[in-house]
């Protein structure tokens, strides 16, 4: 992963081959950002931009725009980075600006970014330094496991020159928790990048606890076939049947060192990941170009157990658990069949009537596993309908839940993390549309009509009381293309907004998100 610096002093820099200074979007055009010194890495800073010039150039200093202003001469090249408007929410503006910056640069060697911080709180100057350290690290991200040849190496070395000089080291604390959130978005991304057949849900729990064990204060467990069939996980094993590779579940629990105390004690919050490790559709086969994406289709189980991973490292104050099932979902000969009913670890019966609806069917296991913990807070996250992606694009997430308090939280959070979360409605209208006449309840509503809400209708079944949120992440859980602070491939969406939320839980407020 990119190496992010936070000098303390001018001596001894490395010399850098790109040097950048932020630029802001100004009443008559886009103007450099005020704090800036005259000099930087040795380098004379220019005291204003040539606006006809940079229009012309279509730079208008949007967030993570760039525009090279000298490319010439012996000294590095002077770039300007983008900042957007003041109207726009500031940690994400560093976090793009940082990431263009970084795709900028180009492969290999140092680059340093200009950091004014002139007149900020040293809460201000912390959450800067995440931002950026988040959008940078992100940026640089590749997937090269399965190339014969690595790709073009990104950036190695990115400095952060704050000015004044003296706020470096709270620049420097900040960064150091941007890292760690990136790390653990990066190890996401690679678990939902690799190929199926390489991670099975065998080998992906394998995975997965080689990984944990890194961390402190966790707990993991792996349920093998047996042991699920013990617990009547009824869900997860009839959509593992019609695959050779046989289900996992994992649970991770995380217990702070330093707890906060609400009502007399500590509140505990459970994620639930979807993890089919490769989702063929079942009996209702997928169209060949709707199966090449699949792999992604356990993004939900990488998130929470890659979220539950950093908890310790960021200061998570409240208890954690991570429900992860995992299952392949393939139409061999054992496959379960439409109109088969399955019955749910509550006892509850599901009529399967596309058996390619296979997510809610685990998911529904892993929410009563959930609520038996009698938690404070449930959260699920599942690549889990097309009709979310219809309805919001790729772009912004479906946000459900039955406490208008914690939907409103993650919406916040997801805002501050630029995961945009859309609250959509649990319409009690749409009930029957999963009435079934031989089980409790079917697992597909009225052809197209309100899917996404259906389906998070069904789950609601299975949380009872409890507070509970589902993200549906299918439209923003893979991106199309390279850009800004994300790389063809997994995305991990949802994982800096579950940090986000999960370091805020049960506190006065919200670390400070800082202003531009």
């Amino acid at each position: 992963m990119l190496g992010i610096e936070v000098p303390s002093s001018t001596a001894g820099l490395p010399e850098v081959r790109v040097l950048g200074v932020p630029a802001v979007v100004g009443p008559d055009g886009p103007v450099l950002l005020s704090g800036l010194p005259g000099t930087a890495a040795g380098v004379p800073l220019p005291a204003v931009l040539d606006v006809d010039s940079a229009r012309r150039r279509g730079f208008g200093a949007k967030a993570g725009q760039t525009l090279v202003l000298r490319a010439d001469g012996d000294g590095p090249m002077l770039v300007a980075v983008g900042l957007g408007s003041e109207d726009e929410p500031a940690g994400e503006r560093w976090r793009r600006a940082s990431a263009g910056f970084v795709r900028v640069a180009g492969e290999g060697g140092s680059a340093a970014l200009c950091v004014p911080v002139v007149g900020r709180t040293p809460g201000e100057v912390a959450a800067l330094g995440e931002a950026i350290a988040e959008g940078a690290a992100l940026a640089s991200y590749r997937f090269d496991d399965f190339r014969s040849r690595p790709g073009p190496a990104p950036l190695e070395r990115l400095v952060l020159l704050a000015s004044p000089q003296d706020a470096a080291g709270v620049l420097a604390q900040g960064v150091g928790r941007g890292e760690r959130t990136a790390r653990a978005v990066s190890a996401a991304r690679d678990l939902i990048n690799t190929p199926p057949s390489e991670l099975p849900p065998r080998q992906l729990a394998d995975r997965a606890v080689e990984l944990l064990g890194e961390s402190t204060g966790l707990r993991v467990a792996v349920w093998d076939e047996g042991r699920i069939a013990e617990e009547r996980l009824g869900g997860l094993l009839g959509v593992t049947r019609g695959s050779a590779e046989p289900p996992r579940l994992v649970r991770v629990d995380y217990t702070p060192s330093d707890p906060v105390i609400v009502d007399g004690r500590t509140p505990h919050v459970v994620l639930v990941g979807k993890g089919i490790t490769f989702d063929s559709g079942g009996l209702s086969l997928k169209t060949p170009d709707g199966m090449t994406t699949m792999k992604t289709d356990m993004s939900g189980a990488a998130i929470v157990l890659m979220t539950i991973a950093a908890c310790a490292d960021l200061g998570v104050r409240v208890r954690v658990s991570a429900i992860a099932p995992l299952a392949e979902n393939m139409p061999g000969s054992r496959a379960i069949k439409p109109g088969d009913v399955l019955p749910i670890r509550n006892g509850a019966t599901i009529e399967v009537l596309n058996t390619d609806a296979e997510g809610r069917l685990v998911l529904a296991d892993g929410l009563v596993l959930a609520t038996e913990l009698e938690p404070d807070a449930i959260i699920d996250v599942a690549t889990l309908t097309g009709a979310a992606t219809v309805a919001l694009g790729t772009s912004i997430a479906a946000l459900f839940g039955n406490d208008d308090a914690l939907v409103e939280r993650l919406k916040r959070h997801g805002d501050e993390a630029g995961e945009r979360l859309w609250p959509m409605p649990l319409a009690a209208e749409y009930a029957d549309h999963i009435d079934s006449d031989v089980a409790d309840m079917k697992n597909i509503g009225r052809a197209s009509q309100a899917g996404a809400i259906v389906a998070a209708l069904l789950l609601q079944r299975f949380v009872g009381t409890t507070s509970w949120a589902h993200l549906d992440i299918a439209g923003t859980g893979r991106s199309p293309e390279s850009s800004g602070y994300l790389s063809k491939g997994g995305t991990a969406f949802g994982v800096r907004t579950l940090l986000g939320f999960l370091r805020s839980y049960g506190t006065d407020g919200d670390r400070t998100d800082p202003t531009a």
